[in-house]
């Protein structure tokens, strides 16, 4: 398997940016998660499972800090531009060691279902605590886009689920497969243009075929045992 796609997403649900290199430390890929808006009534960190304008914003680091485009191209990462674009009081908070976000989803695929709340990562603002960078491959996609899915690494070819439980080198890092990735209702939501990709459509027929076909899961995640840069065109490989 042959890396064929580099993502990273600074922004908690927000768009990302695709590189062609990357670094990757014990968060995953260097600033992927490293930010997050979170509601200052509540507590909590927003996301687009409940908030899906926020899938309209895109966001780049840039000299190790995060700029944020606002659907009007308006660029901030101000919290007065962010929360009167959001129509609630946020800030834009980043990431520290032995700090998580906490966050809510609905259960099901319907958008009707009772949401409630867990506790993510410490040091970073992704979802699990034991998957902070998450492989794909390009065959498990089928035809949707792929951006739906917010995965980290795309690899060529398929049967990426068969690597759970086991070490492997990815470029210059070593990585422990620990799960298959739990889909929920961001999977379904509509995301605008990017650069030169097309826009998504809202489609709930993603979530309900996944739970259907293969029990909810789509991609893996993994630890980072050794850190270390990756590329496109870097092999994985079993150890």
């Amino acid at each position: 398997m042959q890396v064929t796609a580099i993502w990273r997403y600074p922004v908690k649900s927000m768009q990302g940016e695709e590189l062609t290199e990357a670094t990757v430390g014990e968060f995953g890929i260097e600033g992927d998660r490293g930010w997050s808006l979170v509601d200052v009534e509540s507590g909590l960190n927003l996301t687009a499972r409940k908030r899906p304008e926020l899938l309209y914003a895109a966001a780049q680091v840039i000299d190790g800090d995060v700029v944020i485009t606002l659907p009007d191209g308006t660029e901030t990462n101000d919290n007065g531009a962010l929360s009167a674009w959001v129509g609630a009081d946020v800030e834009l908070r980043r990431a520290e060691a032995g700090s998580a976000g906490t966050f809510e989803t609905q259960a099901d695929e319907t958008e009707t279902g009772k949401w409630y709340q867990w506790t993510g990562a410490t040091g970073s603002f992704h979802d699990s605590t034991v998957s902070p960078i998450s492989l794909v491959c390009s065959g498990t996609y089928r035809d949707w886009d792929p951006r739906r899915f917010r995965i980290n690494v795309t690899l060529d070819g398929s049967g990426e689920d068969e690597l759970v439980d086991t070490a492997v080198t990815l470029g210059g890092t070593k990585l422990h497969v620990m799960k298959q990735i739990d889909r929920c209702v961001m999977t379904t939501r509509p995301q605008p243009t990017l650069g030169d990709l097309p826009a998504v459509e809202r489609d709930l027929s993603v979530l309900k075929t996944i739970n259907a076909e293969n029990a909810t899961f789509l991609g893996i995640g993994a630890t980072v045992t050794e850190a270390g840069a990756i590329a496109i065109g870097d092999s994985l490989k079993s150890l």
